[in-house]
């Protein structure tokens, strides 16, 4: 069994999976295969979603297969994600279909659907021993510029990056002192059962 990392205090029985998981900025600039991605991509395929629309969209840029690709998905992350993510093996995005196909009326819940889908692309990634890191530090109407996404029908979710963990030495020292997993709220303040 192993241990939960430093600050972090699961209760008994909660799988690993959960807890070991966090979002290191840290990545070792290491080629990743499409057959990996496409397992990651595929995993998220079967969240749940309102109505079953499955309104996201992942769009990704492999450094190792197309690394111009890669540049243009880098250049749509705020600078300050781009000084680390730039050694991700990729790089995308998740973009939120915000109506739904059977009846063109709005889905409130695009937004929690795509977040469901993102988590389970992340979980895989760390049963295959990779990391994931969610950004909201993205420039939105670029990307569906640059996508050809219409604003009206989509919105750009979150930004993530994918990869195999670096060295934190490798990060700028205001980074360094963010790389390790975060404590989490008790349960008491995210639990009201009163």
């Amino acid at each position: 069994m192993s241990h939960p990392p430093l600050g972090r205090d699961p209760k008994d029985g909660v799988s690993a999976l959960f807890y070991e998981r966090w979002s290191p900025r840290a990545f070792a600039n290491a080629a990743l295969d499409n057959a990996t991605v496409a397992r990651l991509i595929d995993a998220a395929r079967w969240s749940p979603s309102c109505f079953n629309a499955q309104p996201w969209r992942f769009y990704t840029a492999n450094a190792g297969s197309n690394a111009d690709r890669f540049a243009e998905f880098l250049n749509l992350l705020l600078e300050g994600n781009q000084t680390w993510a730039k050694d991700a093996s990729v790089l995308g995005f998740v973009v939120g279909k915000k109506h739904f196909e059977h009846n063109g009326k709005p889905n409130a819940s695009y937004a929690l659907d795509c977040g469901a889908a993102w988590m389970a692309m992340t979980f895989q990634a760390r049963q295959e021993g990779l990391y994931t890191h969610g950004m909201a530090g993205i420039k939105h109407a670029d990307i569906l510029g640059h996508l050809g996404l219409d604003a009206e029908q989509y919105e750009a979710v979150m930004g993530f990056a994918i990869g195999k963990k670096g060295e934190v030495s490798q990060l700028d020292d205001g980074l360094q002192e963010k790389e390790f997993p975060s404590p989490r709220k008790s349960l008491d303040e995210i639990w009201l059962d009163k």
